[in-house]
């Protein structure tokens, strides 16, 4: 059974987005059990509130949630469980070393699919003020407004 050179991205925290500036992004190893990994291809599961815990030199995910598969088993698991992630240890020491009690945090932005294997890209993460969450509002509307504008009016030169 040979591996896909698939990338899909299967999930995405766009929440994340909203709520942190995002600066140093890593992509890491899921570890998975019995059939999270079907359930995760089905696109059955969650990013929203969950985040990155270092725990005894080990990196884990909390509150993500994969749902039960539908076609499993008794050996379908928690849908909440705190799920290892394989980081190298030069990444744990910087990830580590941010977190250790400073006003950041580590949060997943992305599960994606990489030659058959599930991965997560997190990023460590500040938490933005509410004036800076006006200030992103205003410029997606703003994007969305210049888009729009240059869709109608390439509509009303092709008429």
């Amino acid at each position: 059974m040979s591996k896909k050179s698939d990338s899909s991205v299967l999930l995405e925290n766009r929440k994340a987005r909203f709520l942190y500036f995002l600066t140093d992004f890593f992509t890491a190893g899921l570890v998975l059990t019995g059939t999270e990994i079907k359930s995760l291809r089905a696109r059955n599961a969650s990013l929203s509130d969950s985040y990155i815990i270092i725990k005894d030199g080990e990196a884990y995910i909390c509150n993500m949630h994969i749902a039960p598969y539908d076609n499993g088993t008794i050996f379908n698991v928690d849908h909440l469980r705190n799920r290892k992630l394989l980081l190298t240890k030069k990444e744990l020491r910087k990830i580590a070393s941010h977190i250790q009690g400073t006003g950041k945090t580590c949060v997943p932005t992305k599960v994606f699919l990489h030659h058959g294997y599930a991965k997560v890209e997190i990023a460590l993460a500040e938490g933005k003020k509410a004036h800076d969450k006006r200030d992103s509002i205003k410029e997606r509307d703003a994007k969305r407004q210049v888009g729009k504008a240059i869709r109608e009016g390439v509509k009303a030169s092709g008429e």
